[in-house]
């Protein structure tokens, strides 16, 4: 990083199944981050967000971080990075310690985390995030920073990640293999909800449902935390794979396809359009009816979204979602995805877009970049460079900071 801002400097690394993407912010002194360079190049070596391929991903990392070094104009050294995976698993534990001095320290706060993450998980799974999910003194609860309050027990209810070990090494070891640190590890919908939720759909109750290439990850929050966690293996890159079967065209083509002309709902399809399908080897291109295309991508996406479902009435939250789901990532781009939503979950459902920074527009509009600048936004919460919590973090920055430390301990 250049040496005059190195500080205030802070780098996403979005290593997805589909893209790698290098995001290069920086924090002004009002604590808004403005984005200096992004930096993509299509992802070779991973399947459903996990690392297959380790030459490949190396490669795509290093063309990521080099263009976004070109575009920013700054030599990158650290990342924030992102995980997702089926092997993710996650659940909610509740931890209690005395407090020694009568009044909360910050020495408390790290016995009652760390008494909270005391439970047992299987020898393959590794702890990979914490998250406070508040905190109660003397039976009064709902306290988000209890440090310095008085009390004589202090107890924490918190919400661990945790996911194969292996997996989560394999994206280290391509990341340091790139001459880089990776400051913090994130889960992907975690990081996705920093720079697409606001602070009263969190505290209301809604439903994060980031729809990527190769993983759809949900994430709930109630009271201004997150409650529930959960990875589906079917995403993007499986309605890429219908249209290539069902129309029988090479994949990179059903991409384009999906790209430009998907639609999720048959019935927002005009019947009399068609498009031009390539076909494979040197058969000449055919027309298709564009209604046929949307009823293969819709029967794709009602099983996908009915998953969501599945796992939101399984968690149990399914009422307790007032504010409705938020739909982000690549594939929630798609026409008729929103519309497809409401019909099944019976509730509002909005694009979910990065918001609070500013920069290249074309990112921030952009849901495929929500994992990316959300691994921004909590970079600057847990280096304690954004002034204004940026989604209803309030109190939970310095747990944030001791995780990061203790991430960096353990891998």
């Amino acid at each position: 990083m250049s040496r005059k801002s190195e500080k205030k400097l802070i780098v996403a690394l979005d290593v997805g199944t589909s893209k790698v993407t290098a995001i290069v912010g920086e924090v002004d002194g009002n604590g808004t981050v403005e984005v200096l360079g992004v930096g993509t190049h299509p992802s070779r070596g991973l399947r459903k967000g996990v690392v297959v391929n380790i030459e490949s991903t190396v490669q795509s990392i290093q063309r990521a971080v080099e263009e976004a070094e070109t575009k920013s104009g700054c030599q990158i050294h650290s990342v924030y990075t992102g995980i997702t995976g089926s092997h993710i698993r996650s659940f909610n534990s509740h931890g209690v310690v005395p407090i020694r001095e009568r009044e909360v320290t910050a020495l408390d706060l790290d016995r009652v985390i760390d008494a909270a993450r005391a439970v047992a998980i299987p020898t393959d799974q590794k702890v990979l995030q914490i998250l406070p999910q508040g905190f109660i003194i003397d039976k009064s609860e709902g306290i988000r920073d209890p440090v310095g309050m008085s009390g004589v027990r202090l107890e924490a209810r918190v919400h661990i990640i945790t996911g194969a070990a292996n997996a989560a090494e394999n994206i280290i070891k391509c990341i340091q293999r790139c001459n880089l640190e990776v400051d913090d590890m994130v889960l992907g919908q975690v990081a996705s909800s920093y720079s697409v939720l606001s602070d009263d759909e969190k505290h209301l109750g809604v439903c994060l449902v980031d729809i990527g290439g190769g993983t759809t990850d949900i994430a709930v929050f109630t009271e201004g935390f997150i409650r529930h966690t959960a990875v589906i293996p079917i995403a993007g890159d499986q309605v890429t794979n219908d249209i290539a079967v069902h129309q029988r065209t090479p994949t990179q083509n059903a991409e384009e396809i999906k790209t430009r002309y998907a639609c999720a709902l048959a019935s927002l399809a005009d019947p009399e359009d068609s498009i031009e399908v390539p076909s494979v080897g040197d058969r000449p291109p055919r027309r298709l009816l564009r209604q046929s295309l949307a009823e293969v991508v819709q029967w794709r996406m009602d099983e996908l979204l009915r998953l969501v479902q599945s796992e939101l009435q399984h968690s149990g939250f399914e009422n307790l979602i007032p504010a409705g789901l938020v739909l982000t990532g690549g594939s929630s781009r798609m026409h008729g995805v929103l519309d497809l939503a409401e019909q099944i979950f019976k509730t509002q459902v909005r694009l979910g877009v990065p918001q609070q920074v500013t920069g290249s527009e074309e990112v921030i509009g952009n849901p495929a970049y929500s994992t990316g600048i959300g691994l921004l936004m909590y970079g600057a919460v847990a280096r304690n460079a954004v002034i204004p919590e940026p989604v209803g973090d309030v109190g939970v920055r310095g747990v944030l900071q001791r995780m990061k430390g203790w991430f960096q301990g353990n891998f």
